[in-house]
């Protein structure tokens, strides 16, 4: 199809369209919708056949004008920072109740063979958390401080490095949910088991309040983050 042919034929529909957006003429939504989809299929078209023609100027002038129009920033209400916490946030998780409770359960399943493994399995504990933290641990339980590992660290270095960590394995449990979910199963199982063997290792020594006090403080977050990214 020539130019003109072309031009000619879909003239009244470009010009409708762009006093709508010039004029801001409120029209339905769907119709608005089909325009635009025409518009940028015209654009296409032109590209193609028109190279550096007035034509295929014209079109994408309308193209970009239309997308500063439905794109453009909106103004938030100054209460959308209350209202994301809470109505939107609460209302996110209530969408996915079934998918939080299966990585949840997982979670917890993983937690008790973790347990379990260490409790019937003594050298389990090192294969998981390694020899060099549990004789650490178990020196410094005898030393009268168990805790000791985590008061060698300041506030802020500990805060950042609990912080990155926390990222980094929430993405990692959610991006490699891109592997029909098998991957976002392994970093749930690797740290569930990670989890319980740790508990169990310490209450073995009689200590589960005591690290459960230390560690559950930062644990919580960590934890649930996981189960989220899963």
């Amino acid at each position: 199809m020539r130019e003109a042919a072309f031009a000619k034929q879909n003239k009244d529909k470009w010009l409708r369209f762009e006093n709508v957006l010039i004029n801001n003429i409120q029209i339905n939504p769907d119709e608005l919708s089909a325009l635009y989809i025409e518009i940028t299929d015209h654009l296409s078209f032109a590209q193609t056949f028109y190279p550096n023609s007035n034509t295929l100027k014209y079109l994408n002038s309308l193209s970009v004008l239309a997308h500063h129009k439905i794109y453009k920033t909106k103004r938030e209400s100054r209460s959308r920072f209350i209202t994301f916490y809470t109505r939107e946030f609460p209302l996110f998780f209530a969408q996915y109740q079934k998918q939080l409770a299966i990585a949840f359960l997982t979670f917890v399943l993983f937690s008790i063979i973790g347990a379990y493994s260490t409790a019937t399995d003594k050298d389990f504990v090192n294969l998981i958390l390694g020899d060099g933290y549990v004789n650490m641990t178990l020196s410094n339980i005898e030393k009268g401080d168990p805790m000791a590992v985590y008061k060698e660290m300041n506030e802020i270095n500990m805060f950042l490095g609990i912080t990155i960590n926390n990222i980094k394995v929430a993405l990692n449990a959610f991006v490699f949910g891109l592997f029909l979910s098998l991957g976002s199963l392994y970093i749930l199982m690797q740290n569930a088991i990670m989890l319980g063997s740790f508990q169990y290792f310490f209450y073995e020594q009689g200590l589960l309040w005591e690290s459960a006090r230390t560690i559950w403080i930062h644990g919580t977050i960590e934890i649930s983050v996981i189960i989220i990214g899963g």
